[in-house]
This record gives structure tokens, C-alpha cells and sequence, in this order.
């Protein structure tokens, strides 16, 4: 195929904007859209490729594979090699347990499954996830795996006409189930394939249907294509749901540029363009750990002005120190079975494994240090709430069955879970319902993009449905719900407290009894993986927590609703004379992360709620 200055240019524009938007959300807020692009230019190339070889009937599933792991892995492979060698020397073992979790996902193409099953409320941030950008890649070679297979069994009893229109119709259906699970499961459709593929179908529908365009109508599809996909970056944000219909915009876009084929145009043929798509791969395998370590090392807020060129230069370098040359141009052909890409990324990936099977190498620590990690390590996984083992009308709920038919309901968020222990140990007269979503209020303006909020938000059907006695509930991620502008941040607290007040007089109206519990002492000082990384103290004071809550105190000032309900301060309970102990030393941690306790803790030290649950 003649080089295409156009596809070049996608490949500069979409790594761009996914560079900037990661650098800085407030930059370009829908820059991550830039991996569209990059989805539509690989559907696109891989469908000319199979297509064409399958009609000369020179086509070779094994060669297209060989030629996906030429152009992928090398690049990959030492990215992931210089952050293990690194990471065994600067981060922290469980910060380097997951960094092996994660190479070996994304050396096998697994860790767009890894990450998905990672997004749950207690998942670490993304900041903390050195190859969380991989995820792409292996949507992408899950394709590549797929899609020729399929392509050539179809060509077998199908002719072109009717393949093609297969395609569309499995295209169709594809962007169809796009949006619906990004609708009701965001988090699996961005990460996975049968939420992406239409992304990737599209681009192969381009090159089976072209269309013969005049110079005039060439330059206007170009202009239009690039300005749908340059709109996209400024009109989404990381709280457009994705990559349902909003998707469809740069989609669009970078379907009219590859059908429009004007490569000859000056906004697509120069000299940045050129060399930024020949470095796209590399720059954005490069980025985001460079992100990363800005973030893991306290760099600063400034590290972009660092950060980004770094980001393209080690792109560039990349590009033609790996991506560009073969074993034998650096005299390595005598260790070609070993340092050939398979091979080479095998042994990588075994060796991520091995790392995160021994906790980050953990035995390399000496004593007292192992033990601390080992037990930070064990905290930052316990968790016990279990699955819904209730069905109420559409609401899933957790019951404990009491002694008596009198009932209470335990209602919120996961600091409404984090009572499930505790409340489960006390053999109670009372039968508990459990209904809560992890991250929610329970308020229908606070819904958070990531979690489904749902079964804890139409909680007036369980109250329609079961009597109850006393209704328990927590107030926390309060502040999660409110924008950090301060003229917005005013607005919406008044809106949230008369939202919440509403919520209060109902709950007074089903229960003879409410209580509302307020946060628990709350800390990086709490949280295991911080106070191992950075050598935090093992204790917060009282003002300190209270302090964390300042936005939680505003608003209580203005409830008009808490007469008659019971307002019980954990701070008060857990912290002594001014201090709130993390640890101790024969328990251990006492909180997983910096704000939910533990299930020994909770049990051991929740018993100022005895008078409400027994």
C-alpha cells in the first residue's frame, strides 16, 4: 500500500490528545478518545491487509501473526523490562507485586480482563497503575487474533458481496451492544472487545466500501472528519459514559478522514505530523509511566512541562532504537532464539508472575520491614461484605435473620457495609437488611459515573415493602459529590442538603428509630500501601481526621431534618485524647485503605452501636 500521509496524521492527532488529556484531564477533557481513532486505523489496516491477501491467495494467518508481533511486542516487551528492573529498586513490594501482576497481563494481552476486574469501588487509583495504558493494546491483539480467522473460514463459503454485508450488519450489532452495556455496565464496556469491536469493524467497512471522491469533496471530508474527531476532545469528559453514542462521534470522524484519502493536504502532510505518527506506538507506551512516576514520586504539579516532552523523546527513541532495527543490527543474532519478541516477552511475563506470586520479591526485605509489608499487604485484600443473599422486587439486599420479626435497615454506602461484621457476630433480636452500593448516597442528584447506585437509590421500595423499626444510615463520600470550583461547589451544596433532607424526613417517616452515623477517623496515615511507600506515622491526630471532613460538617449545619434522629460521631469512639491510633503492633493495620477498617477492627470496635443493634 502507498504510504498514507492522512493515516499518519490520525496516528499524530489521536496519541496527542490521549498524551495531553492524561497529563491533564482540564486540558482536553475528551482526549482518551484518541484511542478510538487508533481502534478505526487498526480496523482499517488489518481488513486491507486479510482482504487483499485473501483475494491474491497469498494470505498467511501465521505470517499476519508474526507481522503483529514484529510491530507490537519489541517496543512493549523493553518498556515493561526497564520498569522491572527499575521498580525492584525504587518502588515499594506491593507497589512492585502489582507491577509484576500487571507486566505479566499486558505481555500475554490479558490486562484489558485484568483491569475490568480490578474497577471495583476498592480499586487503586489509576494513577498507581504503571501499565494501565496496555489495556488497548491487548483489546487490539484480541481482534488481531480473531478477526483473520474468521475473515478466511467466512471467504470460504461466502463471496465478497455477501461478506461485506455481514460485516455491516455485525457492525450494526455490535455498536448496538456498545451501547447498552455502556449504559449498564461502563466499566466492561470500555474494557473489553465486544464493546470495541464495532470501533475496529468500522475502520474495515471503510476499506471494503470505498468511495471515489473529486479533489473538492476530498478536502471538505478531510476538514469535516478531522473536526469531529478534534470536537470529541472538548464536547466528552471522563464522565461522558464510553463508548456508547458519544463514541460515535470521533468514530465518524476518522472514517471520513481515511474515506476522504487526501494525504496531499498540508494540514495532514508535514513534518510533526509525519514524525509523530511514525513515533505514535512508542510515545504512547511511554507516557503514562512517565505519568506515573510524577505522580509515585511527588514530582510536583509542574512534572508535564517535564513530563510531555520526556513523553517524546523516549517515543522517539524508542521508535528507532527498538521498533526500527532487528537483533542483527545490534550484533545480537547469535541470542536470537532468547532475545527474539515471543521468547523475550515469555520470560518477562513468567517473571511478572514470579514477582507478584512472592509479594513483590518480599523476602528480599529484612525483618522488621518484611513483616510490616507482609501485614500491609494482608490488609489492603480483607474485606469481607458478601453477595446479596435477598431479592426484593428489583433490590438486592444482604440479610442477617434475627430472633424476633422486628427489623432494621442498614442503609448507604461501603461505610454502611463496613458494619456487616460486626452486626453479623451479635446473634441480634433484629433481622437486618442490608442495601447499599459502594461509593453512593443515597440522594438521586449524586450518582457516580463509575458505580451503578441504583439498588441503594430507589431504597423507597424497600421501604414500601418491610416495616422497619430503626433505620441506620451513614454519611460519607459527601464531598466525593461536590466540584472543586467554589462558586459550583456552593451551589450544589445547597441543592444536595435539600436533597438530603428530603431523604432524612423520609426515612423518619418509615422507622420509629434513625440514626445516622458520620465518618470514622480518615487518612493517608490509615491507609497500609501509603504508610509503606512513604514512611507515614502510625497514628492521625483528632484534628487532623476533622479536618478531612470540613465539607461533611457545612452540610450537617444546614440539614433541617436531624431532629429526632441520633448523630453518632465514630471520631469520638475510636480516637483517644487526641490521638487516632492505624495500627498496632501484634493486629496490625487496622484499615485496608485510608478509610474503610478492617473486619477484626470493625468487630473488636464498633460496640458504641451495641444499643441500636442488640
Amino acid at each position: 500500500m502507498k504510504f498514507r500521509e492522512d493515516i499518519n496524521a490520525l496516528r499524530a492527532i489521536a496519541v496527542i490528545a490521549v498524551v495531553i488529556f492524561h497529563f491533564n484531564h482540564a486540558w482536553l477533557p475528551g482526549g482518551f478518545a484518541g484511542v478510538d481513532v487508533f481502534f478505526v486505523i487498526s480496523g482499517f489496516l488489518m481488513t486491507m491487509i486479510i482482504v487483499k491477501g485473501v483475494e491474491r491467495k497469498t494470505f498467511s494467518i501465521i505470517g499476519f501473526y508474526q507481522a503483529r508481533v514484529r510491530r507490537i511486542i519489541p517496543a512493549l516487551a523493553f518498556l515493561c523490562f526497564v520498569l522491572m528492573v527499575l521498580g525492584y529498586f525504587l518502588l515499594s513490594p506491593i507497589d512492585y507485586l502489582n507491577m509484576g501482576k500487571h507486566t505479566t497481563a499486558s505481555l500475554t494481552f490479558t490486562s484489558n480482563f485484568v483491569y475490568w476486574k480490578e474497577s471495583n469501588y476498592f480499586d487503586a487509583s489509576s494513577i498507581e497503575k504503571w501499565l494501565l495504558h496496555t489495556w488497548s493494546l491487548s483489546v487490539e491483539w484480541q481482534f488481531y487474533l480473531m478477526y483473520p480467522v474468521v475473515l478466511v473460514i467466512l471467504s470460504k463459503f461466502l463471496n465478497l458481496k455477501q461478506l461485506k454485508l455481514l460485516l455491516v450488519a455485525t457492525t450494526l450489532l455490535a455498536l448496538l451492544l456498545s451501547i447498552y452495556v455502556t449504559l449498564n455496565t461502563s466499566s466492561a464496556a470500555y474494557f473489553l472487545l465486544p464493546t470495541r469491536a464495532w470501533q475496529m469493524l468500522a475502520g474495515g467497512l471503510v476499506f471494503l466500501y470505498p468511495i471515489a471522491l473529486g479533489p473538492t469533496t476530498k478536502r471538505l471530508g478531510l476538514s469535516t472528519g478531522l473536526l469531529l474527531i478534534v470536537s470529541s476532545f472538548f464536547l466528552f469528559s471522563a464522565e461522558t459514559p464510553w463508548p456508547g453514542y458519544a463514541s460515535l462521534l470521533p468514530i465518524l470522524g476518522a472514517c471520513l478522514v481515511l474515506i476522504s484519502n487526501n494525504g496531499g493536504s498540508l494540514i495532514v502532510d508535514n513534518r510533526l505530523c509525519h514524525m509523530l505518527g511514525k513515533w505514535s506506538y512508542s510515545i504512547y507506551l511511554w507516557h503514562w509511566p512517565i505519568i506515573v512516576a510524577g505522580f509515585y514520586f511527588s514530582l510536583g504539579e509542574n512534572w508535564w512541562m517535564v513530563g510531555l516532552p520526556l513523553s517524546i523523546l523516549l517515543g522517539a527513541l524508542s521508535f528507532v532504537f527498538i521498533e526500527s532495527k532487528s537483533l542483527a543490527d545490534y550484533g545480537l543474532h547469535k541470542m536470537k532464539y532468547l532475545l527474539k519478541p515471543l521468547p523475550a516477552a515469555s520470560l518477562l511475563a513468567v517473571f511478572g508472575l514470579v514477582v507478584f506470586l512472592t509479594n513483590g520479591l518480599i523476602n528480599r526485605l529484612a525483618e522488621p520491614e518484611r513483616t510490616l509489608v507482609a501485614s500491609a499487604i494482608t490488609a489492603k485484600s480483607d474485606w469481607s461484605y458478601p453477595k446479596a443473599n435477598k431479592v426484593i422486587g428489583p433490590l438486592k439486599i444482604r440479610f442477617i435473620r434475627g430472633k424476633t420479626d422486628r427489623n432494621i435497615l442498614v442503609l448507604g454506602s461501603s461505610h454502611s457495609e463496613q458494619l456487616y461484621p460486626y452486626v453479623e457476630g451479635l446473634n441480634s433480636d433484629y433481622n437486618v437488611y442490608f442495601l447499599t452500593n459502594g461509593g453512593c448516597l443515597a440522594t438521586p442528584s449524586m450518582k457516580h459515573p463509575k458505580w451503578n447506585c441504583d439498588n441503594l437509590q430507589n431504597y423507597q421500595l424497600l421501604l414500601d415493602k418491610v416495616k422497619f423499626d430503626r433505620i441506620v444510615t451513614t454519611f460519607f463520600n459527601f464531598d466525593v459529590y461536590l466540584s472543586n470550583i467554589e462558586t459550583k461547589r456552593k451551589e450544589q451544596l445547597a441543592l444536595r442538603t435539600k436533597e438530603y433532607d428530603v431523604f432524612l424526613a423520609q426515612l423518619k417517616a418509615a422507622a420509629k428509630e434513625v440514626y445516622l452515623i458520620l465518618g470514622e477517623p480518615r487518612g493517608e496515615e490509615f491507609n497500609p500501601q501509603a504508610v509503606i511507600r512513604h514512611g507515614l506515622k502510625a497514628f492521625m491526630t483528632e484534628e487532623e481526621t476533622r479536618n478531612t471532613y470540613a465539607i461533611h460538617h457545612e452540610a450537617l449545619s444546614l440539614f433541617t431534618e436531624l431532629g429526632d434522629i441520633e448523630i453518632i460521631d465514630p471520631i469520638a469512639h475510636l480516637c483517644n485524647e487526641g490521638i487516632c491510633s492505624t495500627s498496632d503492633d501484634s493486629r496490625g493495620f487496622y484499615y485496608k485503605d485510608n478509610n474503610h477498617m478492617r473486619p477484626w477492627y470493625a468487630i473488636e470496635k464498633l460496640t458504641y452501636l451495641d444499643h441500636i443493634f442488640l
